[in-house]
């Protein structure tokens, strides 16, 4: 039998079985990893920011790649908007891989050793390609275009 002041209290016994969180984790917003729900909230950001990103990068592709000079893809590409908007595509796009892939490696892969070697992996592979890909965005925007070759 619960005691009377743990009822008035509100501690009675299906309040504590219905929440099998700790009060401090209440507190603190965390859920059962420990680490909330921030991950989930950035996977599904970066997945938002894509959705415009794609879009306009489709149509501006669309435009791009009809022509067959290399000349006029450099001149879009240095186009201040152009190349702002692609980084951002970029850094977008890889955060959401690497979020979407770790979620895959944690869940699937049971031995601790090849786990975290999978997740340094992909984390440095992740941010790897995303540097090679800035890199390269911002060498076309600032390279002269208009020059002569």
């Amino acid at each position: 039998m619960v005691p009377v002041y743990d009822v008035l209290r509100g501690n009675d016994m299906a309040s504590s079985v219905s929440n099998l969180t700790t009060k401090l984790s209440r507190v603190r917003g965390l859920g059962a990893a420990g680490h909330g729900v921030s991950h989930w909230w950035l996977q599904r950001v970066t997945a938002v920011a894509m959705i415009p990103l794609s879009l306009w990068l489709m149509s501006s592709l669309v435009a791009v790649i009809q022509t067959p000079d290399v000349v006029k893809v450099a001149q879009w590409i240095s186009s201040p908007m152009n190349a702002l908007l692609l980084v951002l595509f970029q850094v977008a796009l890889f955060v959401h891989a690497k979020l979407g892939v770790q979620v895959v490696i944690e869940d699937y892969i049971k031995n601790p050793v090849v786990k975290y070697a999978l997740l340094m992996a992909n984390t440095f592979v992740c941010f790897l390609f995303a540097g090679i890909c800035i890199l390269s965005i911002l060498k076309l925007h600032l390279l002269d275009a208009g020059a002569p070759l």
